[in-house]
């Protein structure tokens, strides 16, 4: 999902920064079968260490059109929800929260617990619009490429990139990596 949505962020004329837990490093090699880092560096994308909590994306002077956490752990979101700032992604989460800039988290946890559900309805009463990936049954997708591609779309809706969805997928109404 991560690597879509810089591919489609791309495609939009659009930079990112991403800055990445170590499990959500891991999380990439298994699903993506390369290093993160090396992607990034391959595909020219900027990115932080997490520990880097002097990175420019740490303070609220750095312009940024929002923020997407994905995914985005129960750790982090419990973090998040409760303004912890231990490291850059936590940090630059709460610098987007502070700034009023659009904050979207897209969980990847299942099932969720009472717990999880609160911290994303805390998310929820700040502002931050929580995009669960869940599949289109609805659109008759054939592949989870289409399932990843509608779901992607979704957030940048949210973060009010224009024309995120093909035609076919868009609604009457409207809505940085792990």
């Amino acid at each position: 999902m991560a690597q879509r949505l810089l591919e489609l962020l791309r495609e939009r004329g659009r930079d990112a920064v991403v800055v990445s837990t170590a499990a959500g490093a891991v999380v990439w090699q298994q699903e993506q079968g390369c290093p993160l880092k090396g992607w990034l560096a391959e595909n020219g994308w900027l990115s932080y260490a997490i520990a880097d909590i002097a990175a420019p994306i740490a303070s609220g002077t750095f312009p940024t059109a929002g923020m997407v956490i994905v995914p985005c752990s129960m750790n982090t979101a419990a973090a998040v929800a409760h303004g912890l700032s231990g490291n850059l992604l936590e940090r630059a989460a709460d610098v987007t929260l502070k700034e009023a800039r659009t904050l979207v988290v897209v969980p990847r946890e299942a099932p969720l617990s009472q717990l999880h559900l609160e911290n994303l309805l805390k998310l929820a009463q700040l502002g931050v619009r929580v995009i669960p990936p869940m599949p289109h049954f609805y659109a008759h997708p054939t592949t989870v490429a289409e399932v990843v591609d509608h779901i992607a779309g979704r957030v940048l809706v949210a973060l009010g990139v224009d024309g995120a969805l093909p035609p076919d997928q868009q609604y009457g109404t409207a809505v940085w990596t792990q």
